[in-house]
């Protein structure tokens, strides 16, 4: 079985965060990831340490022991500035590009090569680098944000909930079976094929 990425190891522990809205230390941490969201224990100090790093989990020392914490609220505001820098260097990169392409079309008129030409295009190479490492960093920044993890939190509850209602439904057609046909459970399932371990999500 493939092990997960470092970056759905920082997505889904920072969900466990904002499902809990708890505070834990990381020797909690260190058992509960594991059986909760699937991250092995030697990872989880890693994993954390990044959260905390990119300022997505708040840290500080009580006593003698440290504590986090992240809450959807106080994440959505850092979220938000982080993604506000990071379209305005994309921006700001893209209005030095167009310069370069201007002073690149100067530089090429009525010549093959020249040292100012090469040093802008190298220039150029360099911007379009550096905006692609953005881009991507504002990529992942979209995958851990918290209204989009509300939002397919909210659409697993719909799921699970509609998922529930058939699941009455087939537990009312056996009931009705087995007075009306006297039918008895096991032999229901059976019959149309429904895994004998069916029950509430």
């Amino acid at each position: 079985m493939k092990g997960l990425s470092f970056e759905e190891k920082c997505k889904r522990l920072l969900e466990l965060f904002y499902e809990t809205s708890d505070f834990f230390q990381l020797k909690e941490l260190e058992k509960i990831a594991p059986k909760q969201k699937g991250i092995v224990m030697q990872s989880v100090k890693e994993v954390l340490q990044a959260l905390v790093d990119d300022n997505l989990v708040q840290g500080e020392k009580i006593g003698t022991s440290n504590y986090f914490w992240s809450f959807p609220s106080s994440a959505r505001h850092l979220r938000t500035t982080k993604l506000e820098t990071l379209r305005e260097q994309i921006s700001r990169i893209d209005n030095q590009l167009k310069d370069l392409d201007k002073e690149i079309g100067v530089a090429k008129v009525g010549k093959d090569q020249s040292e100012t030409r090469t040093v802008k295009l190298n220039e150029l190479l360099i911007l379009e680098n550096e905006k692609k490492r953005i881009e991507k960093e504002l990529d992942s920044f979209k995958e851990l944000d918290p209204e989009a993890f509300e939002k397919n939190k909210q659409n697993s509850e719909n799921l699970s909930q509609k998922i529930n209602t058939w699941t009455d439904n087939i537990y009312a057609l056996q009931s009705y079976c087995s007075k009306t046909f006297n039918i008895d459970g096991v032999s229901f399932l059976k019959q149309f094929e429904i895994p004998d371990d069916l029950e509430y999500l």
